[in-house]
């Protein structure tokens, strides 16, 4: 059977159906040869999966996330926030659904732009837990995120409400609630709630007469 990140789609669901290059095994370099698929593919010990495709909650918390994390990272000057970034490391090719890099690990070009070709691993990975993906597969992949050059990796699990923090060498941390998700080593001064994180997720949509004009 393929090894893939999600449990068998419905029938008849075409968009969630798993590529045919699910399962094999191949080198680093013939995986990023390869065209671009969407949900994204990854490579996972030298063995090519497949990202879930994403539902509601994962859109917003990916979206407010990424722009509350980028908003105070442009206003302080530490980096650059990136969805769906790929790395490199070993025979690994994973695609973090968020990515913080600080300026030092931004592979700019001399005119401002990014080389495209640099697989650095960034100072913080975010991982969202989709129906049909294991936690705990999901966790060791986070896991291996922090012993392969990412500083903070974050597993947030929309069901239960609860964030993981995972660093090198130290113990798995669960947050809930009114908890804040420390990040000062790779964004010094930033504060967000457990809680503030997950209001993300409800939406007040506006009466008529705050709405702008026709």
């Amino acid at each position: 059977m393929a090894i893939t990140e999600r449990r068998s789609a419905p029938a008849g669901i075409e968009s969630l159906r798993a590529s045919p290059l699910v399962g094999q095994k191949m080198t680093v370099e013939e995986f990023l040869a390869l065209p671009e698929e969407k949900p994204y593919l990854e490579l996972i010990e030298g063995v090519v999966r497949q990202k879930v495709s994403p539902t509601w909650d994962h859109g917003l918390l990916q979206f407010g996330f990424g722009r509350r994390i980028d908003d105070f990272a442009q206003q302080h000057g530490l980096g650059v926030v990136v969805p769906e970034n790929r790395f490199a490391q070993a025979n690994w090719v994973p695609v973090p659904d968020l990515s913080f890099y600080g300026w030092d690990r931004v592979p700019l070009l001399p005119d401002g732009t990014v080389r495209q070709d640099d697989w650095v691993p960034p100072d913080l990975a975010v991982e969202i837990l989709s129906p049909g993906q294991s936690l705990k597969r999901l966790t060791q992949k986070c896991a291996w995120f922090v012993e392969h050059g990412v500083r903070v990796t974050l597993l947030v699990h929309p069901r239960k409400r609860t964030v993981l923090i995972l660093r090198a060498g130290a113990e798995v941390q669960t947050l809930t609630g009114a908890a804040q998700i420390d990040l000062d080593d790779v964004l010094p001064g930033f504060t967000m709630t457990v809680d503030e994180l997950f209001s993300l997720l409800i939406l007040r949509r506006p009466a008529e007469g705050d709405r702008g004009a026709e």
